[in-house]
């Protein structure tokens, strides 16, 4: 039976303010780390059956907090890590399939992720 994961987790910061640097040392920023742990608290509460080391198909719908333009794939990189971190998988290299949506605008903003089995393009579209 495929596994499915169904997460709602914060609006994440945009690549652009999720990277830092200071001189030739690259690090995540406050917010990025901010939304890692709460990504972390969520894991750890929900208590999801974890992916381990096997292939992940992930589906996005980002939730904006107001009907201000914005890039869609900057969301992105934060989610990633942020489930990497808090132990649905063992290494972002392990998604085959990803799928991003823009939904409606929500207060504060949302990104609602489902995490499933990546089964493979021998067996159909791969979800």
């Amino acid at each position: 039976m495929k596994k499915t994961v169904r997460l709602d987790l914060p609006y994440p910061p945009s690549v652009n303010t999720y990277w830092r640097a200071n001189g030739h040392r690259r690090y995540i920023s406050p917010a990025g780390v901010k939304f890692t742990e709460e990504v972390s608290f969520i894991v750890k509460n929900k208590k999801p059956q974890t992916f381990g080391d096997k292939q992940v198909a992930i589906s996005v719908m980002i939730h904006p907090r107001s009907k201000r333009k914005f890039d869609l794939d900057n969301t992105l990189k934060a989610i990633l890590d942020a489930l990497m971190k808090a132990g649905m998988y063992d290494d972002d290299s392990q998604i085959e399939y990803i799928e991003i949506a823009r939904g409606e605008h929500i207060d504060g903003g949302k990104a609602v992720v489902h995490l499933y089995d990546y089964i493979g393009e021998e067996h159909g579209s791969g979800l």
